[in-house]
């Protein structure tokens, strides 16, 4: 699976809950918007993370 900025920024719309972590992220750890975009997908999504599935899903064409 390869992290695509356009899709973690659509799960992160998508969901509440990983928007708030998102935010937390950014200011615990001071970090910018793509470096918290990129710990938050290692961290959530990769590697059978809680969001793999939500994830997957949008790089399904839509029907």
């Amino acid at each position: 699976m390869k992290y695509i900025k356009s899709q973690m920024q659509q799960l992160i719309k998508e969901n509440k809950e990983l928007h708030t972590r998102f935010k937390e992220l950014k200011a615990e750890h001071d970090l910018e918007k793509n470096n918290a975009l990129k710990a938050l997908y290692h961290s959530e999504v990769a590697d059978g993370g809680k969001y793999q599935v939500a994830y997957q899903a949008l790089d399904q064409p839509k029907k």
